[in-house]
């Protein structure tokens, strides 16, 4: 075969086997193309804490640059220990101890996190927690501002009104992940001011979708069903016997897997919502991950 023949037909070749690539597609390719987030930048608040861990290792693993945020600097460190022999990783990781509900500090946040990284992309909003249960004239206003405080004010209000500010200022379109619950649907017993700030989170990740659309910013949430961790072991297994409470008893009888869910099942979610490829024109939702939870009928 002479020359130009050899050259045509290598040609040829290289063009069929892109033709067929296109139409038949690498899935692996096709599915890390979907799901990368190589070169992007997130901020997690509340990011080393159980629910948050697994969404920055995943967020982390997908190939983006993570900056965590926590309360203490001891939980930040108990989470970076994770890629002690995965340097390529904790290369990837940044931690800082912040007050989510201080504007100043996460305006801070965001400055630090381009100079190290790049602006920031993706916001999860994972700070929350619930404190104590009681009958309704029993509440302490006291807590019940608190708890309100924590899952509203620096759980959502204020790191979005500052990471929007500045999306929109430098023209980026960003994604916020925010955490619902399944208590946004349908109200837990005993855990008023939770019940009232998840359920605010509902309504604040839909109103703040519709603000933020017109710059291209994309709002959603996850709500998570029932996932045993130190928050709320004590009222799901019993310390004593290590048998199910009635409470957890009902949980299990109310959710049509039968089981509480392991952590690591948010983890997709995560990054689906993150990634512009995979869900650019998905905002103002929030995905339950409950193993059938709100789907529950009788």
């Amino acid at each position: 075969m002479c020359l130009t023949s050899t050259i045509f037909f290598v040609k040829n070749l290289f063009i069929d086997i892109l033709i067929k690539r296109k139409v038949t597609g690498d899935p692996m390719t096709y599915v890390e193309d979907l799901f990368n987030l190589s070169g992007k930048t997130a901020v997690v608040a509340g990011g080393a804490g159980a629910i948050g861990t697994v969404m920055s290792d995943a967020l982390l693993r997908a190939g983006a640059n993570v900056v965590v945020l926590s309360r203490t600097n001891e939980s930040i460190e108990t989470f970076q220990t994770r890629y002690e022999n995965e340097p390529e990783l904790a290369g990837r990781v940044h931690g800082m101890s912040v007050d989510c509900s201080d504007e100043s500090a996460m305006a801070a946040v965001f400055d630090a996190a381009a100079k190290r990284f790049s602006a920031p992309l993706i916001l999860v909003n994972g700070v929350g927690g619930n404190r104590g249960k009681s009958k309704f004239v029993d509440i302490d206003i006291n807590t019940f501002r608190e708890v309100l405080d924590l899952n509203l004010t620096a759980g959502l209000v204020i790191p979005t009104k500052v990471f929007c500010k500045k999306w929109i200022a430098d023209n980026i379109k960003g994604s916020i992940i925010n955490l619902t619950s399944m208590a946004s649907y349908n109200p837990l017993s005993g855990v008023w001011a939770y019940d009232a700030a998840k359920a605010a989170t509902l309504n604040l990740t839909m109103a703040a979708a519709n603000e933020f659309a017109p710059y291209g910013i994309r709002v959603n949430a996850i709500a998570p069903g029932f996932f045993i961790g130190k928050q709320n072991k004590s009222l799901l297994i019993d310390a004593k016997t290590g048998d199910y409470t009635e409470r957890g008893k009902a949980v299990l009888h109310h959710t049509p897997f039968g089981r509480f869910g392991d952590v690591a099942e948010l983890a997709g979610a995560t990054v689906f919502l993150a990634s512009a490829r995979a869900s650019g024109f998905i905002t103002g939702v929030s995905i339950p991950v409950d193993g059938g939870y709100l789907a529950h009928n009788i």
